[in-house]
C-alpha cells in the first residue's frame, strides 16, 4: 500500500466511485477526464488500497460481444479519502468565498 497524492482529477474518480460508477469508461463519462488520466489514477488507487479491482467474468463478455471489462469499487479507506478531499473543498471554498467581495442586493 502507498499514498496518493489527492488532485482534483483523483477525488473526481473516487467521487464517481460512490456514485456507483465502476468501469474505467464509465468513470471517464462522470468525471469528463481523459483516459490517460483516469486509468493512471485507477492503477494508483488501487496500488494505494483505496479501491479493489476485479475482472469480471469472461464469459460475460464474451456474450455481450465485447472485450472483458475491470471493475472497481472503493474500500473503506476509498471512502475516507473521499470524505477528507471533500471536506477539504469545503474548507477552500469558504476561504474563497470569504477573499471575494460582497455582492449587494
Amino acid at each position: 500500500m502507498g499514498t496518493v497524492r489527492m488532485t482534483q482529477a483523483t477525488a473526481l474518480v473516487l467521487q464517481a466511485l460512490s456514485e456507483g460508477h465502476r468501469y474505467g469508461f464509465d468513470i471517464m463519462d462522470a468525471t469528463g477526464l481523459a483516459s490517460g488520466t483516469t486509468f493512471p489514477i485507477l492503477r494508483r488507487l488501487e496500488k494505494a488500497g483505496l479501491l479493489r479491482g476485479r475482472w469480471e467474468e469472461i464469459s460475460e463478455a464474451h456474450r455481450e460481444r465485447r472485450p472483458q471489462r475491470r471493475l472497481y469499487e472503493l474500500t473503506g479507506a476509498g471512502l475516507e479519502a473521499l470524505s477528507v478531499a471533500s471536506n477539504r473543498l469545503a474548507d477552500t471554498r469558504s476561504h474563497l468565498e470569504a477573499l471575494l467581495p460582497k455582492k449587494e442586493a
